[in-house]
């Protein structure tokens, strides 16, 4: 199993209805096989800063499942105008529990 990470900051004043979103995008995301399960973390102390953790499969279930997908263009499509700047997105594997 991997965990994709991404660092997401919203643009000014559109949290509320970037949330309200995303809500919308989990439907898409949550289709893929190799999904697992996701989560989004906003963070205390800035308010436009959040974490999506994503449960994969394995990597390509990500990279390749997600990103050549149908789904994904709706996904984009909710939620990639609001981003700036637009997140760097990373692969981890746990090492110890």
């Amino acid at each position: 199993m991997i965990t994709e990470i991404a660092v997401l900051f919203v643009k000014e004043n559109q949290n509320h209805k970037f949330e309200t979103d995303f809500k919308e995008a989990g439907k898409y995301i949550s289709a893929i096989p190799g999904y697992k399960k996701h989560v989004l973390q906003k963070c205390l102390e800035v308010s436009n800063k959040y974490v999506l953790l994503v449960e994969w499969d394995k990597l390509e279930d990500h990279t390749i499942g997600f990103r050549q997908s149908s789904e994904y263009l709706e996904w984009k499509r909710l939620l990639h105008h609001y981003y700036d700047p637009f997140p760097i997105v990373e692969h981890f594997v746990q090492v110890t529990l």
